[in-house]
């Protein structure tokens, strides 16, 4: 989920809770809030519960809300996840320790030692990529030992990576893509859902995307696919946040507000962006004929 905010630099937690019930009647089956994303890195902890608890009121038990970890030393991860548990969390997507890159044993042993404080459900965020720790499939063998650790949001950008992780665990962990333009190669090669970007401003494709290919409807998929691949490549830019945010205002479905230091786009940029934007609004596919 992306997070709103008011012109004076507040939360607009009424857009955020239209916007959540928005996601939920177009067929999303669960939100994160404050992924990088949601702009974790610029709202505080404080903002954060304020969001989950607008999204449990929104969501009640229609889907399960996580919140996202994404602290640069253990304490605070910890009571991150204790201020989780108590505002109603259902689950966590975890980081590695942000800032520092940790080796293989301090990154299991966070990890760990986070799994041991909650009974809450966790998704490791695995984006060596952007984060630049890769959780290895040695590492997800010492992780097996915690048995709330459940699943992983896979953005390595290699795709052979969930054969690897299917052929090393089977479904003890649910794989997860977490890269836009990635989604139905990783839906095609096994994973189990979908963390999608795009999804903020065009649900109701993303969802049908992901249900055909579950149908074994792969040309379906393909043709809305390649129609989204020019937005879905905004999900990869490290402007993704204002990218997708202006997709919202465009889409009538949100506003541009950032939160500096991340600032609107303007000038030529924003008149190519808005072009890639509108020239897909202009071509939106029917979805209707798909009878999902």
């Amino acid at each position: 989920m992306t997070t709103k905010f008011n012109d004076d630099d507040t939360l607009d937690l009424d857009l955020f809770k239209k916007h959540l019930e928005f996601q939920i009647r177009s067929g999303i089956e669960g939100a994160i809030i404050g992924g990088s994303l949601g702009e974790a890195s610029t709202i505080k902890q404080k903002e954060i519960i304020e969001l989950l608890v607008a999204a449990k009121e929104v969501a009640g038990d229609r889907i399960p809300i996580l919140i996202n970890i994404a602290e640069s030393n253990t304490k605070d991860a910890l009571q991150a996840i204790q201020n989780a548990e108590a505002n109603g969390a259902d689950g966590l997507m975890l980081l590695p320790p942000m800032r520092y890159k940790a080796d293989d044993h301090e990154t299991v042993y966070y990890f760990q030692e986070l799994a041991d404080t909650t009974g809450l459900p966790i998704m490791i965020y695995n984006n060596p990529y952007d984060y630049k720790i890769n959780v290895s499939i040695d590492m997800f063998e010492s992780l097996t030992h915690s048995p709330n650790i459940k699943a992983v949001k896979e953005s390595s950008r290699d795709i052979t990576n969930i054969t690897r992780m299917k052929n090393a665990f089977g479904d003890r962990y649910k794989i997860l893509g977490g890269v836009d333009t990635l989604a139905l190669e990783g839906l095609c090669a096994g994973a189990d859902g979908w963390v999608a970007g795009l999804v903020n401003a065009f649900p109701e494709e993303t969802v049908v995307i992901y249900k055909l290919v579950k149908q074994g409807r792969v040309e379906d998929a393909l043709g809305i696919y390649r129609w989204f691949m020019p937005l879905l490549e905004l999900d990869i830019h490290a402007k993704l946040v204002q990218y997708i945010k202006l997709a919202e205002a465009a889409a009538g479905v949100g506003t541009e507000n950032v939160r500096e230091p991340r600032l609107p786009i303007t000038g030529q940029e924003r008149i190519q962006i808005l072009k890639i934007i509108n020239e897909a609004l202009d071509k939106r596919p029917n979805l209707k004929i798909y009878d999902i």
